[in-house]
Parts: C-alpha cells; structure tokens; sequence
C-alpha cells in the first residue's frame, strides 16, 4: 500500500497537507492526534463522544457510509453540517486520498 494526502484547512482558512500511510490500520482520529492536531478522541474511537467531529470540505462522495452509531452522536452536536464526520470512523485507505478536512471538535 501507499501514503495517500490528507488536507486539513486550518483556522485562518489556509491548507496543510500531510501524507498519511494505508498500511497500519489507523483512522483519521488517530493520524490527526498523532500530528498534534487538537482533538480530545474523549471515547477513545468508539464513536461514543463526537469530540473527533471533521466537516469534509472535500471528497464527502467517496466516503464509506455513515452508521447508525455514528449518525447517533453527530445528530447532538450544535454545529453539524451535512458533511459532518467523525474522525474516528474513518480509517486511512485509498477512498480518503486527496480529502479535505475541517477539525470542528475542540480545540481548532
């Protein structure tokens, strides 16, 4: 497998762009809070907590589905956008190369 490019669009709206591995089974929490990005990951994944909320600015389409779990927590947070993720139910494969994110948990 391969690095695929993950791009996080910051406060001041600018770009950073890291190169994620597909090989280690991580999801996009994990890889976000491995590069110091400000998520509290309270459930530690579990899709129990929302604190990993991301809005997908780009590549929403090629996304897996979202479960009823998921969509569970997502529906009781204040600032849900129809592109709302969390971040802990996406694992790093092919399908998220090039996808552009906004950390909406705490923190950013």
């Amino acid at each position: 497998m391969s690095d695929i490019k993950i791009n996080i669009q910051n406060g001041d709206s600018s770009i950073t762009s890291l190169e994620a591995p597909t090989d280690m089974g991580l999801s996009l929490m994990e890889f976000l809070k491995g590069n110091d990005y400000d998520i509290l990951a309270t459930c530690g994944g579990m899709a129990l907590c929302a604190t990993c909320h991301v809005e997908v600015i780009s590549g929403f389409e090629n996304l897996n589905d979202i479960s009823d779990d998921e969509w569970a927590m997502l529906d009781t947070l204040p600032n849900i956008t129809p592109t709302s993720r969390l971040s802990c139910q996406l694992r790093l494969a092919d399908n998220l190369n090039n996808i552009t994110i906004k950390v909406m948990g705490d923190g950013l």
